[in-house]
């Protein structure tokens, strides 16, 4: 049976590292005039590059000298790696879940730069399922919600888009692997508070996506043999 390539974003989805991520945002940009609070990024910006989000906040605040907010970036972080190191923890059913669809081929595709990548995973034990199939939107020069970081690790790996389940649970990644033609599981965990996409499949909690996965991976496989019996039968 042929088995999808699985693409998991990272932050709010493996890891619960999203609250930590806010709260430092908060202190950093606060510090350099630009008013944030934990709850904008949680409501706004979740999953959505650092960058971006600063360049928002100057449009609406006013620009910031660049060598100010390197010094800012740098000490955010920082701080964030040591909290990371201390105090993150899984996303409930992450781990379950990766165990039970250990014989699919997997990665990580994240916004994040790549050292937060590998200690957020290092840290929860996580990267035992991974390895060195990482890929970070600074590593490759792009990023969600453009789909050419879903793209890139596909190629990357040996998978065609379509061969691939992306499994995010931030929109910003939702629309990216949509528009990359992969099929998009969303791990919607506000469902009161935000819709689904049409088109990617809403799962609450990642307990449901060993389920949902075999289901997919099954409907292919029944998919391909359907088509390839119909070939046989008109070339006979």
């Amino acid at each position: 049976m042929f088995l999808p390539l699985l693409l998991f974003d990272c932050d709010g989805t493996l890891v619960d590292s999203e609250p930590l991520l806010a709260e430092e945002m908060a202190i950093g940009l606060k510090a350099v005039g630009l008013p944030f609070a934990a709850s904008d990024y949680m409501g706004e910006f979740r999953g959505a590059r650092f960058r971006r989000i600063v360049a928002e906040l100057q449009t609406r605040h006013g620009e910031v000298a660049a060598d100010q907010l390197d010094i800012m970036e740098s000490a955010m972080r920082a701080n964030l790696a040591e909290r990371l190191a201390h105090e993150l923890t899984t996303i409930p059913g992450a781990q379950e879940a990766l165990t039970q669809l250990s014989a699919y081929t997997s990665a990580v595709v994240s916004n994040g730069p790549e050292n937060k990548i590998r200690t957020a995973l290092h840290t929860t034990g996580l990267s035992e399922y991974f390895g060195e199939r990482l890929f970070s939107g600074y590593t490759a020069n792009c990023w969600k919600p453009e789909p050419c970081l879903h793209l890139h690790a596909a190629s990357i790996m040996g998978f065609a888009a379509r061969d691939c389940i992306a499994i995010d649970d931030a929109l910003v990644g939702v629309q990216a692997a949509l528009e990359a033609g992969m099929t998009v599981i969303h791990l919607n965990r506000f469902p009161d508070a935000e819709m689904t996409p049409e088109g990617a499949i809403m799962i609450s909690s990642m307990y449901q996506l060993p389920t949902v996965v075999e289901r997919l991976t099954r409907q292919r496989c029944d998919a391909k043999a359907l088509t390839a019996k119909s070939t046989t039968i008109k070339g006979a």
